[in-house]
């Protein structure tokens, strides 16, 4: 047995379904709080029923549901952009320079890198498809390629997204008043240090990210360009798979509207005309636009323009909106698991505890690295805030550490591992035909590479 079948058997009996950890993370913390805060007067019966309630609460948290359906509608959105003609369109011309694994390896990463730094969603698909094609063409055309390495490539969107404009942890802070809610919920006397917001002049666009994203965007198709060189090569049979194809169907009545291009383009033009009010009119600058409602707004507007009719839009919708099965019922369960560890206390003890090990230099390493273990437990970028944006918060608060390059370490970790955690790659895998063996040997060179540059900025900065 070679070292990739050892990594992903070690994966196969340690890692259940992310449902499944995401109920045994509950109770974990639900037994970690009752036998850890539980105060001296209060019975083990009647302070387990404190607990639970703790938790229900947390679950309908009213701004904390907002979130899950802001991140849901970012991914199917993004979905429904790569679905589309023009969409389509480029990614067909670009394959046709890819006639050989190491072409293919650079120019997939490349463009899905780039396009995943823009929305974490479109590049989760656009990878995706683009790999697809790639190994279509090179069926059609008769290439031998090393399409699992190829697939990979496709998937490396996710290892940057949370440093883009869709990270959900940056456009949560960009938000007016998220960290004095964020706060609140957990409890703490923090209201009169944070900031009301978080602007993208601190996370995404400040230099220590810009040169993370740099090298990311040269080194990572570089050595993947290097690494398709080693690797065999093979003839790839694959069926042909692409944007929305619709049956030829009669339309009659009222059904004319639903197939309106003028219709589409008026509302798709109002919706963007809307934006480029808020983001060049409104906004004190360009930099304050990006938040979740706004850029669900663009994207929006972007669908409609691009799909050309509402049915059209509406069948992508449909294709696209199966991917977000497991924000909606996961992301309830870890606000309940927030709910737990901000009402008993354990938010405090835990902060203490990294402050208590950490220094000024070594916090945002520490973050990191425990952002790196929990997204493999946790794997969402904005349940992993809701759980460790509070803890964040206080313990940089304590060290006197920046809170933008606490939180983009957060984002570096949390992104890190979706290369070894396989929640994420499943819309990927059902596009190319791969199997999760497949790509984790190659991914796993992907992690390496992604956690010495994130760990060398963090270092420098």
């Amino acid at each position: 047995m070679d070292f990739s079948d050892r990594f992903i058997r070690f994966f196969k009996s340690f890692l259940p379904a992310p449902f499944t950890i995401a109920v045994v993370l509950s109770t974990l913390t639900f037994f970690l709080a009752l036998f850890l805060t539980k105060p001296a007067e209060s019975g083990w019966w009647d302070y387990s029923v404190v607990l639970m309630n703790f938790w229900e609460g947390g679950l309908w948290t009213n701004s904390l549901l907002v979130f899950a359906v802001q991140m849901m509608l970012m991914l199917v959105l993004g979905h429904v952009l790569a679905l589309t003609k023009p969409a389509s369109n480029l990614i067909n011309r670009l394959s046709s320079y890819c006639t050989t694994t190491s072409k293919a390896a650079f120019l997939v990463s490349l463009l899905t890198i780039t396009v995943a730094l823009f929305n974490w969603g479109l590049g989760l698909i656009f990878g995706a498809i683009f790999a697809r094609k790639v190994g279509e063409y090179a069926r059609q055309n008769g290439h031998k390629i090393n399409y699992p390495l190829v697939g990979a490539c496709g998937y490396v969107g996710l290892m940057v997204w949370h440093g883009g404009l869709s990270g959900s942890s940056l456009i949560k802070v960009a938000e007016s008043g998220h960290l004095n809610e964020l706060v609140q919920l957990s409890g703490s006397t923090m209201l009169n240090i944070v900031p009301d917001r978080i602007g993208f002049d601190q996370t995404v666009f400040s230099s220590m990210n810009i040169t993370a994203s740099l090298l990311v965007l040269i080194l990572v198709p570089s050595i993947m360009y290097l690494v398709g060189k080693r690797f065999q090569n093979h003839s790839v049979e694959l069926p042909t798979v692409g944007e929305v194809h619709l049956p030829e169907i009669e339309i009659t009545g009222a059904e004319r509207l639903d197939h309106s291009k003028i219709l589409a383009f008026f509302f798709a033009a109002v919706i963007l005309g809307a934006t480029f009010i808020k983001a060049f009119v409104q906004a004190p600058s360009l930099l304050n636009f990006f938040t979740p409602n706004n850029i669900n707004f663009l994207l929006l507007g972007l669908g409609l323009l691009l799909h050309g009719n509402f049915y059209r839009f509406l069948k992508a919708i449909e294709q696209a909106i199966g991917g977000v099965s497991g924000i909606l019922i996961q992301f309830p369960l870890y606000f309940g698991i927030m709910g737990i560890m901000n009402n008993s206390g354990m938010v405090q003890d835990f902060s203490q505890f990294f402050v208590s090990i950490s220094s000024e230099f070594s916090f945002p390493i520490f973050t990191f690295i425990s952002a790196g273990i929990v997204n493999i437990f946790v794997p969402s970028g904005g349940g992993q805030w809701v759980v460790q944006g509070p803890i964040i918060l206080q313990a940089a608060d304590a060290l006197g550490v920046a809170l933008p390059k606490s939180i983009l370490a957060l984002a570096y970790g949390d992104q890190l591992t979706n290369m070894l955690q396989p929640f994420w790659a499943l819309p990927l895998l059902g596009i190319t035909g791969l199997k999760a063996k497949d790509i984790l040997p190659f991914t796993l060179i992907l992690f390496l590479i992604g956690g010495i540059l994130y760990l060398s900025v963090l270092m420098l900065f």
